[in-house]
């Protein structure tokens, strides 16, 4: 894992730009940097690198790397670098190191763009192709590894995380108040949009081709969720297709094992981190090495996965958070997460990474089953409305849905929760029928309009997502996942492992986002996965044959934090000193009398919505650090 940096410019600039760039995200790759700039008298291309030394340990892996008239910057992992390698070697190819960074570079200019699809990892690179005067951006299927570019006339600057183009001179610091609207809505800014102007994000299984000569984008899908979920369900039997999902899980938690240096599992006690710890301990004669961060107060999974160590005979390390410990940590959340970040679980996200960090240099997680599988308990309760709207006709819907409009001006404006069910269940009635799903996970998943419309200033009211790139999939439920798989795990889950383990340099590996996985789940019948009751049915029956069910027998919890109780107490002083209402007026973005009233009634246990608290204190923490 590393950090990746760079940039065009009409300019030639000093040396010293592209060193700093590289500088600020030095915490991703501590263990070598390296720069290269090249003038050709009309556009100056500079690439930055910083290494966390993984696979090839040896100066021969160091970046950026050259090969002809290519040069590249890559973050991430190719797992099945070796085979890609072999069938270079019989084409004619010839290597000078163990990198997969130099097989990425061979597969480039054998296949082209067309080399990604023969990749098994994550990655985010940029291959620089001197002859063509281009730049060949690329990140992985799932957006794995992250992807900021800015691009205005006179230029083209990258990096892997947003601190990096900041340091670029020509930057114009300026918010999108779209992308603020987008974050007080979801809790983060969803990908392609980032919260500066002019700034994007690069989403899961895309190119970028940056033309230099003409300062020309050209972005390409090479692989999306919604094509996978549309594909024909498959009449493989209930056995067969938990034998053969089976022996994928193992081939893909296998290649996340490939390491030159030490690796390791975070363990929560749920049945994802337990499926992939179970299986990889199985074909291992050496304990592994499994972490997890325990909570006194809130939910508390530590115990669950000490259970699960001892039986399976890991070597586990658990560290019971002092509130001290993770307070000082919200503290510096804006400096992780660079853009506006309010999801609370980065904390023992960071604080699992940290206590890791000290065993090893890889750490497998257990994200995507939710998304894959029908994982969340919101997915029983979508099952709930679609019953109920589809016993409402098609011609009675729009009418119904005025008459919720109306009655919902009589509820009182402080009803916030009550007023966003209605104004959720009138948005399904206006909708296409084929859009019922999305609509209702996007409205269970997201603040009220009417809690957006009061407390910002610039709110405009608005679906942030493009229903129609879901068309082609006919099944309700492949649509709800495919929508979480591109908004909620990108730009929420992805976002903060990343740059949680990063914070610390531990490069996080994701089984589970396999594609070979994903794609094979998403032609398995629903009832495989969700049967009215069970969520994530096959993987647990997998799960089963490894842990005994009494021993996995509980409720689903998850990372969480006691915000509110923080909040009202140990962080009481810092929250009064960040809403600094004076400034927040000058600021122009938000409400600020209406946000008072919310924060008076929080403090005098008026207003239970914690969450909103928190993202408020999320964005203006964030605002006094970067603006």
């Amino acid at each position: 894992m590393c950090g990746i940096t760079g940039y065009v410019s009409q300019d030639k600039l000093s040396s010293e730009i592209i060193t700093k760039m590289v500088e600020v995200i030095k915490h991703r790759g501590p263990d070598s940097d390296g720069v290269y700039v090249h003038n050709d008298g009309e556009f100056e291309v500079a690439l930055g690198h910083t290494r966390l030394a993984i696979i090839d340990l040896t100066a021969d892996g160091h970046q950026p790397m050259h090969y002809k008239d290519f040069s590249i910057v890559f973050n991430g992992e190719i797992y099945n670098y070796s085979e890609i390698k072999n069938d270079l070697l019989q084409l004619g190819h010839a290597f000078k190191s163990n990198s997969d960074t130099e097989v990425i570079l061979h597969a480039f200019e054998e296949w082209g763009l067309k080399c990604v699809e023969r990749f098994i990892g994550m990655f985010a690179f940029v291959i620089y192709h001197k002859i063509e005067n281009k730049l060949y951006c690329c990140i992985d299927r799932a957006g794995v590894k992250p992807f900021y570019y800015y691009h205005n006339q006179k230029g083209f600057v990258f990096a892997s995380e947003l601190k990096s183009i900041v340091e670029f001179p020509k930057f114009e610091k300026k918010i999108d108040l779209d992308s603020v609207n987008q974050y007080f809505k979801y809790g983060y800014v969803p990908s392609p949009k980032a919260i500066f102007q002019k700034t994007h994000k690069l989403e899961g299984g895309s190119w970028l081709l940056y033309d230099i000569e003409k300062g020309t984008i050209v972005l390409k899908k090479y692989w999306d969720i919604q094509t996978v979920f549309a594909q024909p369900i498959s009449k493989i039997t209930y056995p067969d297709a938990k034998q053969e999902l089976k022996e994928l899980l193992k081939s893909a938690f296998n290649y996340r094992m490939v390491s030159d240096v030490p690796v390791g599992v975070f363990l929560s006690g749920g049945f994802d981190s337990n499926l992939v710890t179970s299986i990889l301990q199985s074909e291992s004669a050496t304990p592994l090495k499994t972490f997890t961060i325990g909570f006194h107060h809130g939910n508390n999974e530590a115990p669950f996965a000490k259970e699960i160590a001892k039986y399976l005979g890991t070597e586990h390390h658990e560290l019971y958070c002092s509130e001290n410990e993770a307070l000082a940590i919200v503290q510096d959340l804006s400096e992780y997460y660079d853009e506006p970040f309010s999801d609370s679980s980065a904390i023992p996200t960071i604080l699992v990474s940290q206590l890791a960090k000290k065993h090893v240099t890889v750490a497998l997680s257990a994200d995507a089953g939710d998304e894959i599988f029908v994982g969340y308990n919101r997915y029983r309760s979508l099952a709930k409305h679609l019953d109920k709207i589809s016993k409402i006709p098609k011609s009675s819907r729009k009418p119904l849905s005025s008459i919720i409009n109306l009655a919902n001006l009589f509820v009182p404006e402080h009803k916030h929760f009550t007023k966003h069910q209605l104004v959720s269940f009138s948005n399904v009635l206006r909708q296409d029928s084929k859009y019922d799903a999305i609509t209702l996970i996007d409205n269970i998943e997201s603040a009220s309009e009417t809690f957006l419309k009061h407390i910002l200033k610039n709110y405009t009211p608005s679906s942030f997502v493009d229903y129609s790139a879901y068309n082609d999939i006919t099944l309700n439920f492949n649509r709800a996942m495919a929508f979480d798989f591109s908004m909620y795990l990108q730009n929420d889950i992805l976002t903060k492992v990343d740059r949680a383990s990063m914070s610390v340099a531990l490069e996080c590996r994701e089984p589970l986002l396999d594609h070979r996985i994903i794609e094979f789940a998403a032609t398995l019948p629903l009832e495989f996965k969700f049967d009215g009751i069970t969520t994530k049915k096959i993987l647990k029956d997998i799960v089963f044959d490894y842990i005994p069910k009494e021993l996995m027998d509980r409720p689903k919890t998850g990372f969480s934090i006691p915000v509110k109780h923080w909040l009202k107490n140990d962080l009481k002083e810092v929250l009064e000193d960040t809403f600094d209402w004076k400034r927040m007026e000058e600021q122009g973005i938000l409400n600020v009398d209406y946000l008072k009233n919310i924060y008076n009634d929080f403090v005098n246990n008026k207003y239970d919505k914690a969450e909103f608290i928190w993202r408020v204190f999320q964005f203006q923490m964030w605002y006094n650090r970067w603006i």
